[in-house]
């Protein structure tokens, strides 16, 4: 039985493929269904030096894809995901800055018929291109309140012709294409992505990062709050247990009079306030002219004297703690991009 002939283009074109997905880490299917080829040339121009898109048949995708397998069985799964007009996008970015990437290179794309609105879409007040005539009756068509203005129709309030997640209409994308309105987006949407042995998909891929870094920094401050309420002492909460813990001797000296060299500013503080409360109480002519005199001037209370060192100890953890964030938020920018 003679085997059929396969062309040598194919061959070539497999050999390629194969090549190309041994090369690079990341491997993406992305699907290029109904972008036109002045925007996919866009897209190829913003993404020139940071991915390679390849276009070929499913069935050719699939053969590399099988022959890449044997050097690296789980890339295989990835073949599942092709559908549409797919194509292999490489490239040596994580899928996750890869993902960001191809959603940047999006352009806004006029409506096609029976298309879904992204967004409400809202006609803006202002004066249009056109002079009177059948497209005044356009407009008014969608309950537009129309004038003429400078001999041109003019839209005189904004007005929503579809609401987020409604069907356009073939009418309604007629009328906006006149207007030069593009609610849509095109672009390359990417199926799934392969990187050392897992497949993400999507729903994975489109992270809000703003909500993720709040996330794990609140996350971050519970643990802390956590590890020092427990005294569970860890790498980053160890100057923080050590400043509190030098708050709370430092109290407890001042407190129980232990004549301590750091405690002693302190004491005597405390002391002065006794003599001068128990001063108040004596009349005039029981006291000598320096109580008097002392008497008569404000002093700072040993309360003032613990909040000064508090703040001061509460200011280092809070820089710690900053410190340790910004550390983790350096990390999040090298994932996301």
């Amino acid at each position: 039985m003679t085997q059929a002939h396969v062309a040598d283009w194919k061959k070539q074109e497999v050999a390629e493929l194969q090549g190309l997905l041994a090369e690079y880490p990341v491997v993406g299917i992305v699907d290029m269904t109904g972008i036109p080829a002045k925007q996919m040339q866009r897209i190829r121009a913003s993404l020139r030096g940071e991915v390679l898109i390849k276009m070929s048949k499913k069935s050719l995708m699939e053969h590399a894809l099988e022959k890449a397998g044997k050097e690296e069985k789980s890339i295989q799964e990835i073949a599942t995901h092709i559908d549409g007009q797919a194509a292999f996008i490489f490239s040596k970015m994580n899928p996750f800055k890869l993902t960001k990437m191809l959603n940047k290179s999006k352009t806004p794309a006029a409506a096609k018929p029976n298309s879904t609105a992204p967004m409400d879409i809202v006609l803006k007040k202002g004066n249009t291109p056109f002079p009177p005539g059948p497209f005044l009756a356009e407009l008014q068509q969608f309950g537009i309140d129309t004038t003429i203005a400078g001999g041109k129709i003019a839209i005189k309030k904004d007005k929503t012709v579809v609401k987020e997640g409604e069907k356009i209409n073939a009418k309604l994308a007629d009328l906006l294409g006149k207007l030069g309105v593009e609610p849509m987006e095109t672009g390359l949407g990417l199926l799934a992505a392969y990187e050392s042995g897992t497949i993400f998909l999507p729903d994975v891929l489109s992270v809000d990062e703003a909500e993720v870094i709040s996330n794990i920094q609140t996350a971050f401050r519970n643990a802390v709050s956590l590890s020092m309420g427990t005294g569970y002492i860890t790498k980053e909460t160890a100057p923080m247990a050590i400043s509190k813990a030098h708050m709370d001797a430092l109290s407890l000296a001042i407190n129980a009079n232990i004549f301590e060299p750091e405690a002693m500013g302190a004491i005597l503080s405390k002391a002065n306030l006794q003599m001068l409360a128990l001063a108040s109480n004596l009349s005039d002519e029981a006291l000598d002219e320096e109580l008097k005199e002392a008497k008569s001037k404000p002093v700072q209370s040993v309360k003032a004297v613990k909040e000064n060192k508090s703040d001061k100890a509460e200011e280092a953890e809070e820089e710690k703690e900053e410190k340790t964030e910004e550390e983790a938020m350096e990390g999040l920018g090298a994932l996301f991009g």
